[in-house]
């Protein structure tokens, strides 16, 4: 039995407001489009927004 591509795929979140990044997984048979989140940035100290960045 051949497998299709996974369901989850690991993606690169980074920050518009620093260099810094996050790494999470997300469906991609539930969300087609790039997600956008708003995190806690380290660098700036601030709630910022991160976007989707590639994958990995």
């Amino acid at each position: 039995m051949a497998k299709g591509k996974e369901a989850r795929s690991t993606i690169k979140l980074k920050s518009e407001a620093s260099d810094h990044c996050y790494f999470t997984q997300k469906n991609r048979n539930n969300s087609k489009e790039r997600i956008q989140l708003r995190k806690f940035d380290p660098i700036v100290r601030k709630h910022v927004m991160y976007k989707e960045a590639s994958k990995v």
